[in-house]
């Protein structure tokens, strides 16, 4: 996923949502056991599915389930795939744009893996209409309660007890709720086209089981099969391979195995064009040629990818252009990556987003994190790669390499303001290994474990000898766990037997990089040369007594010109006068690439200009992705006498919000305290 905002962590309104867990899950017996990355179970077990040793703490166990707790697997999860796993899922889908539901039938095959009498699956707001076995034997199930934000446990209580090596198909059929978390409908007004209305999902981390009955965890991997029917001047995409279309209905497979986050679907009345020998590019009519243009080096970057990486094993590779409320710069599902809009900057500019979600076929989706307290493995390793393949399209060495390094420097400029001013340097979601116990994923996404993540592969690359002995090594691990899950106790045990000739690595202060707060304990020492032009700027721009002319700026790159502003951004605030100044020679203020728009509202709020305050609620009234709205709604709370305006302005659009959006800007809002 291309990151989607920051965080400014509130206590109280963690401890307002998770009342029901902080009392019993911070006893001391629970962070033992989930940090030594074991299983729990009240029997006893030779090996689970990951291959790890079990060990047994049969009180801890009992303590669990007096509770209702999520799993010891995965905090964010009820399921236990360490007794029966899902292998793979067949869905038939109905949409209803008049409900705003989908119904239909999920068929599960399941591996049973230690004899059980029951199935535990995850659901949020389903209504389960019945469930069955494949040969029409009625199965009893229970829903518990729902748990804030992390929905509800499914039971079902099987006709028989099932054995180790069993394999079982469970039939449930089920309906959404209009308020499904993983699901936007849009209105007609909310299109380009506003003639007809819009489905699209965001399952990431954990909304899948709004959408199907799962097992709601990255470690469990499963194909899938679906069959969709939709109105009939509707195209209807999943994150697989698309089949037959015909009679409103629509066939797919996705024969690699995903984790549930990674189910996608989008219907809408689209438009294709043809970018590449295994890609197209997907959206409506009035966008279709922009994006054509957009992403027309598509095959381009697979190609360089695949040098890198190795074989791209999802054999399509489209792009869904999406309404502009998407709420992320991209999302990388499988076969079909959704991109917001706000991507199309008519100059190219903003292409290091494709080549980030292309970097997740590999980094992400086939070598997955176990849980999201491990987010980094899938984030970090990504913005790593993608900097990589970018700066190898570079055809002077030299200039790859000071690209590289500057795109790093800028990523290094959004984490600083992310550790320092909005999460705190003391904030335990600033460690590339967080303790999600009762805390959302969603609440933790951050620039950390994409930029502090990165940054720390950089420093292990240049520890053990530069790209010429990395790469190799990058390619081994991604070999080795292709199709797996895995945590950073196993990448940390991976690299080490890689390198175990390697002293050097022994002065590696593991604690330090993994579980401590705050910045990173070293920076790579990165070539500043694109940066010194801008720094010499910034010092022209703060002397009031120098004129500023546009050959100032006349040489500058799109994305060095987002340096100085985020750098403005990072300082105290310009007057309004100098800020004005600066807009009007340097053409920013008429910019239309968006990453220079969002930073140039940003600072004309930190100057207190009210002159650019509509500019600000039309910015984030057009659009969702919320790497721009939550900083700028995030400043105009700071900003006392707009607060309440931007408030205001807020709950009249929250309805038009995808879950994930409003959830987010709400704290972000304070309104949940």
């Amino acid at each position: 996923m291309s990151f989607s905002g920051k965080l400014k962590f509130s206590s109280r309104a963690f401890l307002s949502n998770c009342r029901l867990f902080v009392n019993k899950y911070h006893k001391p017996i629970f962070t033992r056991v989930i940090r030594s990355g074991y299983h729990c179970c009240s029997f006893p077990l030779k090996q689970n599915f990951y291959g790890f040793p079990v060990k047994f703490h049969n009180l801890f166990h009992s303590q669990v389930k007096a509770m209702g707790a999520l799993s010891s697997l995965d905090p964010s999860s009820f399921s236990q795939p360490d007794l029966a796993v899902m292998k793979h899922v067949s869905l038939v889908l109905n949409v209803d744009f008049e409900k705003k539901v989908l119904d239909g039938t999920a068929v599960i095959n399941f591996e049973i893996l230690q004899d059980i009498g029951e199935l535990i699956l995850d659901v949020r707001n389903l209504t389960i209409e019945k469930i069955e076995l494949e040969d029409g034997t009625p199965l009893k199930y229970k829903v518990d309660d729902e748990v804030p934000n992390f929905g509800s446990k499914l039971t079902i209580t099987l006709s028989k007890p099932a054995t180790t090596g069993d394999k079982l198909k469970i039939r449930i059929k089920y309906i959404t709720a209009p308020t499904a978390s993983a699901l936007q409908w849009l209105e007609p007004s909310q299109t380009s086209g506003k003639k007809y209305p819009y489905l699209f999902s965001q399952c990431q981390p954990i909304h899948a089981r709004s959408i199907l009955p799962c097992q709601d965890t990255p470690a469990v991997k499963f194909t899938y099969d679906a069959e969709v029917t939709a109105p009939e001047e509707f195209t209807v995409l999943m994150s697989a391979l698309r089949g037959e279309a015909k009679n409103n209905k629509t066939s797919f497979r996705q024969p690699v195995p995903i984790p549930a986050y990674l189910l996608a679907l989008a219907v809408g009345v689209l438009e294709y064009r043809t970018l590449g020998p295994r890609s197209l590019v997907w959206s409506e009519k009035e966008e279709i040629e922009r994006s054509a243009w957009e992403f027309a080096e598509t095959e381009k970057y697979l190609q360089a990818a695949e040098k890198l990486c190795g074989k791209y094993e999802w054999s399509q590779y489209d792009l869904l252009v999406l309404p502009p409320s998407f709420p992320y710069g991209g999302m990388e599902n499988p076969c079909l990556t959704f991109v917001t809009p706000t991507l199309l900057a008519g100059d190219r500019s903003q292409a290091d987003v494709i080549v980030h979600e292309i970097m997740h076929s590999w980094t992400g989706n086939l070598v997955t994190n176990r849980n999201f307290e491990h987010f980094w493995l899938n984030e970090g390793f990504t913005v790593f790669l993608e900097r990589k393949v970018a700066a190898s399209l570079i055809a002077d060495t030299e200039e790859a390499r000071r690209s590289r390094d500057f795109h790093s420097l800028l990523g290094l400029q959004e984490l600083n303001e992310t550790v320092k001013e909005e999460l705190g340097v003391t904030n335990q979601l600033t460690k590339l290994v967080v303790d999600l116990k009762a805390v959302h994923p969603d609440d933790a996404f951050s620039t950390v474990p994409y930029e502090k993540g990165s940054l720390f592969l950089r420093y292990l690359e240049d520890l053990v000898g530069g790209p010429e002995v990395f790469d190799d090594f990058l390619r081994s691990y991604l070999n080795n766990f292709q199709k797996k899950s895995l945590d950073t106790d196993q990448f940390k045990a991976y690299l080490l037997n890689y390198f175990k000739d390697n002293e050097i690595l022994k002065t590696v202060d593991w604690n330090a990089w993994l579980y401590t707060s705050g910045m990173p304990p070293v920076i790579p020492n990165y070539d500043r040369s694109m940066t010194k032009a801008v720094t010499t700027l910034l010092s022209t721009i703060n002397n009031d007594s120098v004129t500023l002319n546009y050959n100032d700026v006349k040489s500058f790159t799109p994305h060095q010109i987002i340096n100085l502003l985020q750098a403005l951004i990072d300082q105290s605030p310009l007057s309004i006068e100098r800020l004005r100044s600066l807009g009007e020679e340097y053409k920013i203020d008429s910019s239309k690439n968006t990453e220079i728009v969002y930073r140039w509202l940003r600072l004309c709020i930190r100057s207190r200009d009210l002159t650019k305050l509509n500019d600000a609620f039309d910015f984030v009234n057009r659009q969702g992705r919320m790497k721009y709205v939550r900083p700028i709604y995030r400043d105009l709370y700071a900003w006392e006498d707009v607060r309440e305006r931007a408030i205001e302005n807020f709950l009249k659009n929250e309805p038009y919000m995808m879950h994930v959006s409003a959830y987010t800007l709400r704290k972000d809002l304070h309104l949940n305290e």
